[in-house]
């Protein structure tokens, strides 16, 4: 399966109740750690360290989805950025159940 550009730069490491959770596959992204939420028309940015939205905005109810689930996963969140840091592709995290 050939991926495009897109998804090699930006790979999925989290998908729930229709929303997508990515990190930019980049050594040099800019601080703080963060990762991008995807669902339908909306987008967002979250730091991990504080779990708070730092840019874009979701629906109320997928907001609280996302954040929950970025403090249920910090740990690894934090694990997969200092990957991507490094030039390493980051580990898939469990959805929200």
């Amino acid at each position: 399966m050939k991926l495009d550009n897109q998804e090699i730069a930006l790979p999925t490491i989290s998908t729930f109740y229709g929303i997508i959770i990515r990190m930019y596959f980049a050594p040099g992204e800019h601080p703080p750690p963060h990762f991008h939420v995807y669902y339908a028309e909306y987008t967002g940015t979250v730091d991990i360290r504080t779990c708070e939205f730092i840019e874009g905005n979701l629906p109320r109810k997928q907001t609280k989805l996302v954040l929950a689930w970025a403090e249920l996963h910090q740990e690894e969140l934090m694990r997969d950025w200092h990957l991507v840091m490094k030039g390493e592709e980051p580990l898939k995290i469990q959805p929200l159940q």
